[in-house]
């Protein structure tokens, strides 16, 4: 993660904590081309909503590292600021309440109230606490063991009860800055931002499919876990070593796309393992054939 990113990052941080929330909603950033600018703007009111100005200022500020870059051409911005934004908005327990709550004031109105079922992993929704907080806890869960164990949460719209219990849910937003899942989450996009402009650099020609990466990672529960599991086994076993001219790997793209095609389901991550070291292995083969 770069120097800028952390900086960032911390000064939305505690503009949050201290409340210091209420500037302006950002502008679109300068020289960003006209294709992009309905994509960013509706990121930038989802980021309003999801945490705040500050919070869509830092999004405008990532965004802008990548206007009138070499190799980015309107396309790929675009795509960039769109799954910049659905990762930054990602779903956690806060979010789940603030959508629910949101249905309230859509066309069906109060009166159609609701009841969803969530099941999440109790480190998952420890993981939405301050960190000062949730680090003592799952630590005391993981000794128990009961930091795998699911838990059924109902999102309620049907009751006064419901309806009170998801205001102060959604109202933990103010914390969300400070908790565990979004420390990792602010890692993770600056990292995946950071694949992209090796790649750039290094293999413009991947660019585009170190971008959708971002698609494997979506939603909350096991489906999330996976995903961030397999797109780390991607960048580390795959796109890394052939940025820092350890693996001569010609095509980054193809073999992202083959690697993607084998993962499974599979906390082991077994066919993806496998996958992964069998591109390696072709590319091992083909640079000792080129020797002799």
């Amino acid at each position: 993660m770069s120097d800028r990113g952390i900086l960032s990052s911390l000064r939305y941080l505690l503009a949050d904590f201290i409340g210091d929330d209420d500037e302006e909603p950002p502008f679109l950033p300068e020289g960003l081309p006209e294709p992009v600018m309905a994509v960013a703007s509706e990121a930038i009111h989802l980021l309003i909503d999801y945490q705040g100005p500050s919070y869509a200022r830092l999004y405008v500020d990532r965004l802008r590292r990548f206007i009138g870059k070499r190799g980015v051409d309107d396309v790929m911005l675009g795509e960039i600021a769109r799954l910049m934004a659905v990762r930054m908005s990602y779903q956690d327990p806060i979010r789940i309440a603030q959508l629910k709550l949101a249905e309230l004031h859509g066309p069906a109105g109060a009166s159609a109230g609701s009841v969803e079922v969530k099941k999440f992993r109790l480190e998952e929704l420890i993981g939405a606490l301050p960190a000062v907080i949730a680090e003592y806890v799952l630590d005391a869960l993981e000794w128990m063991g009961w930091a795998h164990k699911r838990v059924s949460i109902r999102f309620s719209t049907a009751s006064r009860f419901g309806i009170r219990r998801l205001k102060i849910e959604a109202g933990l937003r103010r914390w969300r800055l400070l908790s565990v899942r979004y420390a990792k989450e602010r890692v993770w996009v600056e990292r995946w931002l950071h694949m992209i402009d090796r790649s750039l650099t290094k293999q413009p020609q991947a660019a585009p499919t170190i971008i959708q990466t971002a698609t494997m990672i979506e939603g909350y529960g096991d489906v999330y876990r996976q995903g961030m599991a397999d797109w780390h086994a991607i960048i580390d076993g795959l796109a890394k070593p052939t940025f820092d001219g350890v693996l001569a790997l010609s095509d980054l793209a193809g073999a992202i796309a083959e690697a993607r095609a084998a993962a499974t389901p599979d906390p082991r991550q077994t066919a993806l393992k496998r996958k992964i070291a069998e591109i390696r292995a072709r590319v091992s083969a083909g640079a000792d054939a080129a020797v002799r």
